[in-house]
């Protein structure tokens, strides 16, 4: 997201990959598709010797192709299943630990049907992956209305597929966006209390959805602060408490929080990146000071 070049699998990905690793902030990464099979072994290469914990997004592969996991087409849905498991095996590739994707687009009609879809769906997923290794698969929840209208959508009916899920795989989980939550309607409180239980990946980010005619609108993980948008300091302190009274981030804890955020129209990556740290740098001492004993 940070490079919106590199979500293509092609060109140089490897140097994009090398900006984060060589940065002793961050000792995560997650990253997508690489076409080229030596640029994915120099990718491989750059995380394994940074010593990187990875995680691959198989997100940009279904919307690129219009994957939906919950169709209520056979081969469509098929169609979708199959993308995926090529992302997990580019996952494998690359010694990633996890795996995000996304349900197709929330259907007119037969909301519960394409519910048991894509549960059907997300488990042929995980018994592939498990086949393979032990790759963990969280399921990203979307807006459902006003930029990606995807089925999942609300965080509470996310949980009721994970239940589902879990019966054939208990290591599957759910993927929470800051940079969701002004969309989806939800509080950091509501939507990760909820999820609680089942939440194995976090993103921190932020949405702009005033103006339509904006290039930052919608699902467009703008800059903390983009003006009118809705997350900023203040979002993201929140969002880390709520994270640390849930238990998903403490001390002795290696769960990731991952920094979603895009550059919009002529902004640089990496001004845009710095500043997303100085911005988790703030929030985070906010945190502390509310925390005295963190």
């Amino acid at each position: 997201m940070a490079y919106p070049a590199a979500s293509s699998g092609e060109g140089a990905i490897a140097e994009s990959v090398k900006k984060i690793v060589t940065d002793d902030f961050f000792s995560a990464i997650e990253i997508t598709r690489v076409n080229d099979p030596k640029e994915r072994q120099e990718v491989k290469n750059i995380v394994e010797s940074g010593r990187m914990t990875v995680g691959f997004g198989a997100q940009p592969i279904l919307l690129g192709n219009k994957g939906n996991l919950n169709s209520f087409n056979p081969e469509e849905r098929q169609a979708a299943i199959n993308l995926v498991k090529g992302a997990i095996d580019q996952a494998y590739e690359v010694n990633a630990g996890k795996l995000g994707f996304l349900s197709g687009p929330k259907p007119e009609k037969d909301e519960d049907q394409a519910l048991q879809l894509l549960a059907d769906s997300i488990k042929e997923l995980c018994q592939y992956a498990k086949s393979k290794g032990d790759l963990v698969l969280s399921l990203e929840t979307f807006d459902d209305e006003t930029d990606k209208k995807c089925l999942i959508g609300s965080n509470r009916l996310a949980v009721e597929v994970a239940k589902e899920v879990r019966k054939v795989d208990p290591t599957f989980g759910l993927m929470l966006d800051l940079s969701h939550l002004p969309m989806q309607r939800e509080t950091s409180k509501d939507a990760l209390t909820v999820a609680r239980d089942y939440i194995n990946h976090a993103h921190i980010g932020n949405c702009y959805i005033k103006d339509p005619k904006d290039p930052a609108y919608g699902d467009q993980h703008p800059r903390f602060g983009y003006p009118g948008s809705e997350n900023d300091v203040e979002e993201l302190a929140e969002y880390l408490r709520v994270l640390l009274d849930i238990g998903y981030i403490g001390e002795g804890i290696q769960n990731v929080v991952a920094f979603e955020v895009k550059p919009v129209g002529n902004e640089c990556s990496d001004v845009v990146i710095a500043q997303s740290k100085r911005t988790l740098i703030e929030a985070w001492n906010r945190v502390k000071i509310a925390t005295p004993q963190l």
